[in-house]
């Protein structure tokens, strides 16, 4: 990421940076394109009750608690900017 920056990196690779490390046979970016497959999108992993991130082989609770955090930051921003573009009242 610092090389390449983090625009160049795939979905998979960024969330792959979240879950840190795999396990046996499974790394890290393998489990994130699982995942990524699964759920079709960022969004649609997003969705997810943290019960369906527990069945994936390889996640456990820390891992999940990163994954859902980084989306309640992401939503986050995505509220902050929606109040910059609501009209402005008089």
């Amino acid at each position: 990421m610092i090389a390449l920056g983090a625009d160049k990196l795939t979905n998979a690779e960024l969330l792959a940076i979240l879950i840190g490390t795999g396990i046996p046979n499974k790394p890290a970016e393998k489990i994130a394109s699982e995942l990524l497959e699964k759920y079709s999108s960022f969004k649609g992993l997003a969705d997810q009750p943290f019960e369906n991130l527990y069945k994936i082989k390889g996640l456990k609770k820390v891992k999940v608690i990163r994954i859902a955090g980084a989306f309640e930051i992401a939503r986050r921003i995505v509220q902050e900017v929606l109040k910059d573009y609501e009209p402005r009242k008089k």
